[in-house]
């Protein structure tokens, strides 16, 4: 079951912090690691903190692009130290273990993002996400190096999978390319409705997202709503 938990890391800066987070991973468990345009390419230092995980980076997938990265999975998950412009749905690293625990059981993967050392992940990267993890660290002193967090959210992963009890088998989730298209379906519409101000969009269309991102969608109902925005388009243009 933990083949199907994805840790993705955004532009990366040391090197040392991808062999780091392989180590995290192995000690876990987890084995899917994928780096979305690491920053840092220093020969050795990948595989001198990775000790005895070294097989899990030099498997590792490296893309250009979030979007290459989650486009097959089913729930995102976005780590995040700050509250941000719009408040998002927010959950402990376990909150998180069951609900993944949950989703994998039904055939899905799941998918936890991690971003730069500096500033974490962006706001439009974290509206690709259903929930944000928080780890709940001593409000005086948070400071939790990339590998660490890794470890942490990797530690519930394993228990909860450890100690799961049957799941009813439920449907799909909709995949980050179906939710993209359907949010783009939506933007067409009120954009043709005369609602949404391209000139002013505000913060609409980032609260329409998190609005069904909350809700986590299946396959077929984003396909089911997306006709609805699309033939509203259409109603409007005849």
């Amino acid at each position: 079951m933990l083949s199907s938990i994805r840790i993705v890391l955004i532009e990366t800066s040391h090197s040392g912090n991808i062999g780091a987070t392989a180590r995290a991973m192995k000690t876990m468990g987890l084995s899917d690691l994928v780096l979305v345009n690491p920053l840092d390419n220093v020969p050795g230092q990948e595989r001198a903190m990775a000790s005895n995980a070294v097989d899990i980076f030099e498997n590792a997938r490296r893309v250009e692009t979030l979007d290459q990265a989650i486009s097959d999975c089913h729930l995102v998950l976005g780590t995040s130290a700050r509250k941000r412009y719009l408040d998002w749905p927010l959950i402990t690293p376990r909150e998180a273990a069951s609900e993944a625990n949950a989703m994998i059981h039904s055939g899905m993967k799941v998918a936890v993002l991690f971003g730069r050392e500096k500033n974490g992940l962006l706001n439009q990267e974290l509206e690709k996400c259903q929930a944000h993890v928080y780890i709940p660290a001593n409000p005086d002193y948070s400071s939790l190096n990339l590998a660490q967090a890794v470890q942490i959210i990797g530690y519930e992963m394993r228990l909860a999978c450890l100690g799961s009890e049957p799941y009813e088998p439920r449907d799909l989730l909709a995949t980050p390319v179906q939710l993209e298209g359907f949010y783009g379906a939506i933007e067409q519409a009120l954009l043709a409705l005369e609602f949404l101000d391209p000139k002013a969009p505000r913060k609409l269309m980032p609260r329409v997202k998190r609005l069904f991102q909350r809700v986590k969608m299946e396959a077929v109902e984003v396909n089911l709503m997306r006709g609805v925005f699309e033939e509203i388009k259409k109603k409007i243009k005849y």
